[in-house]
């Protein structure tokens, strides 16, 4: 039977009272499961942290000491008990060491997403589908009309120009997709990488995902060299360089607004309307329960076949 209030909304996270724990809170908690070590989905001084290997060490980068009390590091498919509530995670495909986290209580499975992505990424483990009672899953682009790209074809845009481009992405995850991308498809072009971004990077390469050739930006080397560079950086430094000159400037992502007038990427690592219904077919969940976006389009196209409740 599904229980209604398994999993439910509050001020610091999604909780479940029954295991007596939150997925990906925002604020600090007695028990948390995090899902992945983006800032929206993992803080930090959290008592005990529930995780995979990978996870914790991009945690540990950002956080330092105060990213948790105590880790407790899962592979993917181990079942571990929290107060009667047997959980586990399977790889969400969003980013390296990304979890879906399964939880089973009293014969019913739910599935908790949180970020994922259906498209194939060299740089982290592919997504993997379970069959579960309720799916709880992220509709960052829940519409119809958001269809993303094939990131092999998208990153050749960076072809279009011989001109240094500027190229803004979130340090964690998609810069170190971006670094693999360029050097298969865009092999002429130097990779340049912000400080910032290195660590993680450094990270990948320790949990053994080759990223291809790249190197540490130098100012003078972009300055004696007008064409074929890239310069990776955060979105901080993409921002505060707005009068940047002989540069081509683009942001990498998903969201239209955030796409440059010179020169468009859009890469994303979330899923897009026909991956969310492509999973809703591989689950075959009774129910949806969304979160992280708008679940309206949801509820309009699954109308009197599939309830499909809103969370957040």
């Amino acid at each position: 039977m599904i229980l209604d209030d398994f999993i439910v909304p509050t001020a610091v996270g999604l909780y479940c009272s029954y295991g007596d724990f939150y997925l990906d809170p925002n604020q600090p908690v007695k028990t948390a499961v995090v899902s992945h070590a983006h800032g929206d989905h993992a803080c930090s001084g959290s008592l005990h942290v529930y995780c995979t290997k990978a996870t914790s060490l991009f945690m540990l980068h950002r956080y330092k000491k105060f990213a948790a009390g105590e880790f407790y590091i899962h592979a993917y498919h181990e079942v571990f008990d929290l107060n009667g509530v047997k959980v586990s995670f399977i790889s969400a495909g969003h980013m390296l060491g990304s979890a879906q986290v399964i939880m089973e209580y009293q014969g019913t499975r739910y599935i908790y997403t949180g970020d994922y992505k259906l498209q194939p990424d060299p740089t982290c483990e592919p997504v993997e589908f379970m069959e579960g009672d309720v799916l709880i899953t992220e509709t960052t682009f829940a519409n119809p009309t958001t269809q993303h790209p094939k990131a092999e074809e998208e990153i050749k845009n960076l072809q279009s120009t011989e001109i240094n481009i500027m190229l803004g992405a979130y340090a964690l995850g998609k810069s170190q997709r971006l670094i693999r991308l360029i050097n298969d498809h865009c092999t002429n072009k130097r990779i340049l990488v912000h400080h910032n971004i290195m660590p993680f990077v450094k990270l990948y390469e320790q949990l053994g995902v080759d990223l291809g050739k790249y190197e540490m930006y130098d100012r003078k080397v972009m300055k004696t060299n007008p064409n074929g560079m890239i310069y990776l950086v955060p979105p901080m430094v993409f921002k505060s360089y707005i009068k940047a000159i002989n540069v081509v400037r683009v942001f990498a992502s998903g969201w239209k607004n955030l796409q440059s007038k010179e020169l468009q990427l859009c890469i994303s690592d979330h899923v897009d309307w026909n991956g969310i219904i492509e999973t809703i077919k591989q689950v075959k969940p009774k129910e949806v329960w969304t979160t992280h976006g708008s679940g309206k389009h949801l509820q309009a196209y699954f109308e009197n076949e599939l309830t499909i409740k809103v969370l957040n």
